[in-house]
């Protein structure tokens, strides 16, 4: 009898606490793991987090033969490995580690529904989160919609059980023995095999998050971590990262909280991924102006914050935190562009794209999401280039014709700009 342990956005041995389950149930473990057609079908076919992936799988490959077993790698649709997956071997169970987005929570019911119906029991794990959806609640049972309860809450709950690492090592032997498999290329996948970014390293960078209160908001330094992408796909532990936080710097840890919430927040407000999670906010009219969206995706908007950024992240897949909210400001309230726009456009580029966070990172710019910053605050990206990138370090990087002839006028003027938001906010959200 076998217990099959799919693997999704944990792609590591060690620490992971649905294969630590499986490994300590009876019989062998048969790892997998699955490129999802219904997702992979609707990405550029020069996505380099298809790239990434391929590349860790082909390392965990590695590691599990070290123990002289195989992950074995499909490409399909999930219900439909599965359904084959049963006729070749004796299943007894499925376990995985629990994902809380909509489409991962509509996939895996399916599924559970379809082993349910030939008794092979499907359960889950918690792993990719420090606290899930109903592990931090307000004294009413009901979910926090605001992050400072919510992280004090947190907090107050945590302790070294929930840091604790899971020692998946110590049953490694209770994997099943099998001869290697292929892998599918990313050619049979439709996509290019050219590597055009760097991808972050997945080591711990202690010395960065020790500093991080004081390095984070400056873009031409190497702040922050860079561990965002790790962590989406599970190449790191959170549990690891966590432990070296909560004893190295408190701002750190309260972005891994942060995390934690947005998670939360879609799992209780699915509507939250693709609508306002204040419904009223759903009322805005927003502008169709195809120009000014062009200027923005390209970086050619004449505000030089805004367009480092944008040119930061076409080129590379990253951007920095602080300009992420500087940029979605000016797209939401400068432009009056729709949030979803942007939210789509950042989904595709980010390499560390994260549903939860990105819509509800997007959301808290556009002053509609459930702990949003209030509508009437609009960023002036002047005012944040003098706070954050005083001698335009930055921006020179990314926009060397800055300061020339040749840079761009603003196309469009700030106090207008912010005089239309409050205007068109105030007449959307007037009560009826």
């Amino acid at each position: 009898m076998t217990t099959l342990f799919w693997h999704r956005r944990d792609l590591r041995i060690e620490d992971n606490a649905g294969l630590y389950k499986a490994l300590k149930t009876e019989g062998s473990v048969q790892p997998i793991f699955i490129f999802d057609k219904t997702i992979l079908d609707k990405l550029p076919k020069n996505d380099q987090r298809i790239l990434f992936i391929h590349n860790e799988i082909k390392l965990l490959k590695d590691a599990y033969r070290e123990f002289g077993a195989d992950l074995m790698v499909f490409y399909g649709e999930p219900l439909s490995v599965f359904k084959e997956l049963i006729t070749k071997q004796d299943v007894k169970k499925v376990i995985i580690n629990r994902d809380y987005e909509p489409y991962a929570l509509e996939r895996d019911k399916s599924i559970f529904e379809f082993l349910q119906g030939n008794n092979i029991e499907f359960s889950g794990s918690k792993d990719h989160v420090i606290f899930e959806k109903n592990e931090v609640l307000k004294l009413d049972g009901t979910p926090y919609t605001v992050f400072t309860p919510y992280s004090r809450k947190w907090k107050e709950k945590l302790s070294d059980y929930f840091l604790s690492s899971y020692p998946t090592e110590k049953y490694t032997h209770n994997l099943s023995k099998a001869s290697p498999t292929p892998i599918p290329s990313l050619d049979e996948m439709g996509f290019e095999t050219e590597q055009i970014v760097d991808f972050p390293s997945k080591t711990l960078p202690t010395k960065i998050i020790s500093t991080y209160n004081e390095t984070r908001d400056i873009p031409s330094v190497l702040g922050t971590s860079r561990l965002s992408l790790h962590l989406r796909f599970g190449t790191i532990s959170v549990r690891a990262i966590a432990r070296e936080a909560s004893k190295l710097n408190e701002t750190y840890l309260n972005e891994l909280i942060w995390r934690d919430f947005y998670q939360m927040i879609i799992f209780h407000f699915p509507h939250s991924a693709r609508n306002s999670f204040k419904k009223q906010y759903d009322l805005i009219e927003w502008e169709h102006n195809e120009v000014h969206f062009k200027a923005w995706c390209e970086g050619k908007t004449g505000y030089p914050l805004v367009d480092a950024g944008m040119r930061e992240l076409n080129a590379t897949g990253f951007m920095h935190n602080r300009v992420r909210m500087v940029v979605a400001s000016f797209l939401t309230k400068h432009l009056l562009i729709d949030w979803r726009l942007g939210e789509t456009y950042f989904a595709e580029k980010l390499l560390d794209f994260e549903l939860a966070s990105n819509t509800g990172g997007w959301q808290w710019a556009a002053g509609c999401g459930c702990d949003a910053a209030p509508y009437f605050r609009v960023f002036n990206p002047t005012s944040q280039q003098e706070k954050f990138d005083k001698q335009f370090t930055y921006i020179k990087k990314w926009v060397p014709e800055f300061g020339t002839e040749s840079y761009i006028s603003p196309i469009i003027d700030h106090k207008f700009a912010r005089e239309r938001v409050l205007e068109r906010y105030k007449q959307a959200l007037k009560p009826a």
